[in-house]
């Protein structure tokens, strides 16, 4: 499997609510950089393995969104680097109000496992 199809079936498990297969394509010590404007990124939006990513992240999801997505238009690698280009979609439930905001993930893949996540997200779009 290509680093482009772990990091694509992430997302389909991702997109089906699969946390346990989403994190199996991830390094036990990934290192996950979020947004620090994202609206529930902590310190320095820094997480670091399995536990911090589900806690800090995954189990945020449904606290602050209704009917989040990720629509991917683009998904490509070279190397260990894989980039997904897209949009996140949903309601922010302290507004109330649906959001379309670009979104851009830079991963890195060594060995299989995803090792690196970078998000880059306009969340003026979402809290707005």
């Amino acid at each position: 499997m290509t680093n482009v199809e772990i990091i694509k079936q992430g997302y389909a498990h991702f997109s089906t609510g699969n946390v346990p297969g989403v994190l199996a394509m991830f390094d036990p010590a990934i290192h996950w950089h979020q947004c620090k404007s994202f609206p529930y990124a902590t310190g320095e939006g820094i997480y670091t393995g399995h536990d911090e990513i589900v806690q800090h992240i995954f189990m945020k999801i449904p606290e602050y969104y209704d009917g989040f997505t990720i629509t991917i238009t683009d998904l490509f690698g070279s190397g260990d680097k894989v980039a997904m280009q897209g949009f996140y979609e949903g309601v922010y439930k302290p507004t109330g109000k649906r959001f379309k905001a670009n979104a851009a993930h830079i991963w890195t893949v060594k060995d299989g496992k995803a090792t690196h996540h970078f998000q880059a997200v306009d969340t003026a779009t979402i809290i707005n």
